[in-house]
């Protein structure tokens, strides 16, 4: 049997969810689903998965990077022109992000404008820890569960908080609707309680799609950016080829 892995990753452990799915002939069942975890529990979770998804980014646009060197050095130079929000865009978003936003699949925060860096700086942490150096194919895979949602005709936004729970339940219930074949057995309680359990499931969900190779992946002009700023895998099959591919 297969098993993939979902990390819905957080700067604190204590909002960090993992999920692991074994997948059988035509069926998935959830077997793991542990909240807090830090790094080392996630890598003993994950440690006998065929493949792992990761909410969070892989990466910092070249612009960003570059920029960050050259200001750090005395060498930024003049004329930029940064009072125009057009000028720092490039500095916010990396190709992956704007990919994202140009197909209508959602609109990723900036991992450096945003204070989702500091899941980022775990992130890289987390996957050097796990020995990963591909970033675009490798044996984690960057995700975004709300591209993953929208794709699949599911609730993706407004689920979020603990104000939010009703949205959170009937988000539960329409991926059970929607996919019969998924056990989730003994974990309905936490994942209508906790938006991060959820997303690490819908993670996990990704993590298939790439191993059967059902995700958008850089085209051959972005692969080189990729390896360097990590690569969001949107899914581009329905729920159901998940197990019938």
């Amino acid at each position: 049997m297969m098993r993939t892995a979902g990390v819905d990753l957080a700067a604190s452990p204590r909002l960090t969810a993992v999920a692991v799915i074994e997948w059988s002939d035509r069926a998935a069942r959830l077997v793991e689903l542990a909240i807090p975890a830090d790094d080392a529990r996630i890598a003993e979770l994950v440690v006998d998965a065929e493949k792992v998804g990761i909410d969070a980014p892989f990466g910092w646009p070249d612009a960003f990077v570059d920029f960050v060197v050259a200001q750090h050095r005395g060498e930024l130079g003049t004329g930029r022109s940064l009072d125009d929000i057009e000028q720092r865009r490039p500095l916010a978003y990396r190709r992956t992000d704007r990919v994202v936003v140009e197909n209508g699949w959602g609109r990723p925060l900036s991992v450096s404008a945003d204070q989702i860096a500091h899941v980022a700086f775990r992130a890289a942490g987390l996957i050097a820890d796990l020995g990963v150096v591909d970033r675009v194919t490798g044996w984690t895979v960057e995700a975004y569960p709300a591209a993953a949602l929208k794709k699949w005709g599911l609730t993706s936004r407004g689920y979020k908080g603990v104000a939010r729970r009703a949205v959170l339940a009937a988000s539960y219930d329409a991926l059970v609707r929607r996919a019969p074949w998924l056990d989730l057995t003994g974990h309905r309680e936490l994942l209508v309680a906790d938006d991060n359990a959820f997303d690490a499931v819908i993670t996990a969900l990704i993590a298939r799609a790439a191993v059967l190779g059902k995700t958008a992946l850089p085209g051959r002009a972005d692969r080189s950016v990729a390896a360097r700023e990590g690569w969001i895998h949107v899914p581009d099959c329905a729920l159901d080829e998940l197990v019938t591919s």
